[in-house]
């Protein structure tokens, strides 16, 4: 026991010591660098949306650039091919045999910039790594480091040239965040800091991959009672029966909510989930999950709001199982 307890609270060291080095360049934004680590460790992939400017690319730069990891940046494009992001086989004349070239998709992090600037098609190439860490070209698989993290931006403001995520990608992100203006101090802050020159090129890694991998172990280790585990079901079957929706929450959308809280609590020092933890990842995990009726958005009913009303519906565990 003393020794389960020795590794979570190695786990939230390291985890503030990557928050802490995060924030050195995100001022203000506590919360947004909080969630997106529970998202990196949780195995998942993260989706940045917010209006230019608020520092969505530079958070993805400065998490790629606290862990010692390999990590490649893919600037999407309406000329962006499948190709470039998976990989392509190439005929070598020398050993008269097709190679295989990887893609920048093969990378421990993987900042896929402006991703609704993509075809349709380009984005698709994405569907089959993010969901099974391999691609398959020329009915070969080929798998991608582990592990494995997709951090990908959009503008949700400017429509013009852009391809709106399908359901089935938007399905595959952990959670969706917004980084927010900053308020007045902050801001302040990222003016001195531009004027000193401190930006994400000066960022150290603060982690190694074998520690990645190691909280991943620890994460899976955190308990989550059997009253929790009914509760994140519970969650998930209230959006089904909205009536304002088409589409409710996935049970993948069920199983990432679980996965997140266990890192949530060890990040917080704690070897069990507890009901808050929960309660405050439901609506960055829920919400781009859920497709609204036609009336639902005429009437201004955002998945967010409709998020809390699940919550509100749905009774909190008050008593966790024994450990």
């Amino acid at each position: 026991m003393a020794e389960t307890s020795d590794r979570i609270d190695w786990f939230a060291k390291a985890f503030m010591a990557v928050q802490s080095n995060i924030e050195l360049v995100i001022r203000g934004k506590s919360d947004v660098v909080r969630r997106a680590l529970v998202c990196f460790f949780s195995e998942g992939h993260l989706l940045i949306e917010d209006v230019p400017g608020v520092g969505k690319t530079t958070l993805a730069r400065a998490l790629s650039a606290s862990i010692d990891a390999s990590w490649h940046r893919i600037q999407f494009t309406p000329d962006l091919l499948p190709s470039d992001i998976t990989g392509v086989s190439v005929f070598n004349q020398a050993t008269l045999d097709f190679e295989f070239k990887p893609g920048a998709i093969f990378a421990n992090i993987v900042v896929a910039d402006e991703i609704n600037r993509a075809s349709p098609k380009s984005q698709s190439a994405l569907l089959e790594v993010m969901e099974e860490q391999h691609v398959t070209v020329d009915a070969i698989p080929h798998s991608v480091p582990r592990p494995f993290f997709v951090v990908a931006t959009q503008n949700p403001i400017d429509m013009d040239g852009t391809y709106p995520l399908p359901e089935a990608q938007l399905d595959r992100f952990l959670m969706r965040i917004a980084v927010g203006y900053p308020d007045h101090e902050a801001e302040l802050e990222v003016v001195r800091n531009h004027q000193e020159g401190t930006n994400t090129d000066g960022l150290r890694s603060v982690i190694s991959i074998d520690n990645v991998r190691s909280m991943a172990e620890i994460a899976n280790e955190v308990f989550v009672s059997p009253a929790l585990q009914s509760y994140a079901v519970q969650l998930a079957s209230a959006t089904r029966r909205m009536p304002e929706l088409r589409l409710g929450v996935s049970p993948r959308g069920t199983l990432g909510l679980v996965r997140a809280a266990r890192v949530l609590a060890a990040a917080e020092g704690r070897g069990f989930v507890a009901p808050e933890d929960m309660h405050s990842l439901a609506e960055p995990i829920f919400a781009h999950r859920m497709l609204r009726t036609p009336e639902a958005e005429l009437q201004g009913r955002t998945t967010t709001q409709l998020v809390q009303q699940a919550l509100a519906t749905v009774s909190m565990p008050l008593v966790l199982d024994e450990v």
